[in-house]
């Protein structure tokens, strides 16, 4: 079924609608096109809901907020839903500030959300309202560690019954859930966490993958999460054989999700059904 994903993205070109942060916009066009997307950034009022509808997902991240986006968030995310598009939820830096907060619960509120990805403090500021979210990182006490990954699981199922979203909560560990099932991830390097964008970029790899396979979010949020983690790993080796630094893994990042075909998801997959 995963190479199935991989290959429906590659034979229609998912049209991928980012309304997306200022800090990251064009790393995450570059790895919508690496992965065998088409990306398209519109943010104004007067042409989101046009844009949408030629789109095949919508993705919205809220990593630099501001109140003119947000009405375009809501009328793009209405379109999708009018249409049946998938759309993602990236809460970047959701319980760092009241309005990144007060923010995502009006976008729960007015969209339908396919997929919400983001760190477990995002994930549970999406849940309780409040998080203790560092910046756009997670806090240490929220990190998902062998120790406490049932319990993360199950919150995972929680926070997907309660949304009626599929759930990625992305860190050292990955878990992808909906209400019923779970996956672990285990695939990426902690040099990922090292340049900004990772998350961006991986939201927006979700949008293209749903995007040609919208009957099968679960399942093509699962590889997007592996497919990116992967990238990450051939990365950094490649770093380490040219004696690069973070500069160049993230372009190397790219350049493996460029390059990554069903034989090598196939190989490199990490992942446990739960």
């Amino acid at each position: 079924m995963f190479e199935q994903i991989l290959e429906t993205v590659k034979n229609k070109t998912p049209l991928v609608h980012n309304i997306t942060n200022y800090v990251t916009v064009n790393d995450v066009a570059n790895i919508v096109l690496a992965c065998g997307g088409s990306p398209i950034m519109a943010d104004d009022a007067k042409e989101v809901e046009e844009i949408t509808r030629i789109c095949s997902s919508l993705v919205i991240n809220i990593g630099t907020l501001n109140e003119r986006t947000v009405e375009s968030m809501i009328l793009a995310g209405k379109t999708a839903n009018e249409l049946g598009l998938p759309v993602i939820l990236d809460p970047v830096g959701a319980g760092a500030s009241s309005l990144r907060t007060k923010t995502v619960f009006r976008l729960l509120e007015d969209i339908t959300f396919s997929v919400i990805r983001g760190n477990m403090s995002e994930i549970k500021t999406v849940y309780e309202g409040s998080g203790n979210t560092k910046g756009v990182d997670a806090a240490p006490d929220d990190a998902v560690v062998e120790g406490n990954l049932e319990e993360a699981i199950a919150f995972a199922k929680r926070v997907s019954q309660q949304t009626g979203a599929t759930i990625a909560i992305t860190g050292a560990i990955d878990i992808v859930a909906n209400q019923d099932e779970a996956c672990i991830v285990r695939n990426g390097h902690p040099m990922m966490a090292k340049i900004t964008g990772s998350g961006c970029m991986l939201s927006s790899v979700i949008g293209a993958y749903c995007g040609a396979n919208p009957n099968h979010i679960f399942t093509s949020t699962i590889a997007a999460v592996s497919a990116m983690g992967l990238c990450g790993e051939q990365a950094y080796k490649k770093v380490v054989e040219t004696n690069g630094g973070t500069s160049s893994f993230r372009m190397f990042l790219i350049d493996y999700m460029s390059k990554l075909d069903n034989v090598l998801l196939k190989g490199g997959m990490k992942i446990e059904d739960r």
